[in-house]
């Protein structure tokens, strides 16, 4: 009996050596340039630039796949960041990919006309929604990025798009308009 066990340490630790040195030996590193884009774009995980998420958008980027104007959260802002970052000319957001919008939004459910057909939820790629098949859903609004992505398989129209209320932490002041830098003297 103690020879078997002092066996199987003994091919346990070979085994483990092994994996050690191969984990060292062939170590890949991450492509920095995936890695700073990854860094700048939303991670909303919506999918509205046609890609699985916020990485595989960095990744198509950087490989010369994708464009950088595809990501709707992050609008004008994160192109600019993407064009400065990648020395290229910032272009205006794709409308294919959807639009900018000027104050974050979340959906929430009319839980009296909801049939709980469990579609939205399959829609959501960040789970948000939460509820089971024949009940209703309700919409976890900490988790929910403002996509949208729900709203057009819901049967019912049960789903509705309503403005996140502004807070100490999320509060930002409007960016002036322009004009003239100060006031004429009269």
């Amino acid at each position: 009996m103690i020879v078997v066990v002092i066996t199987l340490a003994v091919i346990a630790a070979l085994f483990g050596l092994l994996l050690g040195y191969s984990a060292i030996r062939f170590h890949v590193e991450g492509d920095p340039v995936v890695d700073k884009i990854d860094e700048l774009l939303p991670q909303t995980q919506c999918g509205q630039c046609t890609f699985a998420g916020c990485r595989p958008y960095a990744e198509a980027i950087a490989r010369g796949e994708a464009d950088i104007n595809q990501c709707p959260p992050g609008g004008e802002t994160v192109i600019l960041a993407l064009a400065d970052l990648l020395d290229v000319e910032a272009k205006p957001l794709n409308a294919e990919h959807g639009e900018e919008k000027d104050t974050k939004t979340v959906v929430y459910i009319d839980e009296e006309t909801c049939i709980g057909c469990t579609l939205c939820i399959q829609a959501c790629p960040v789970d948000a929604i939460l509820g089971a098949a024949k009940h209703m859903h309700t919409v976890i609004e900490s988790e929910c990025t403002g996509c949208d992505l729900c709203i057009p398989p819901c049967p019912v129209d049960c789903i509705h798009i309503k403005p996140v209320k502004p807070t100490l932490t999320t509060w930002k002041w409007d960016q002036p308009q322009g004009g003239n830098a100060a006031p004429k003297a009269i």
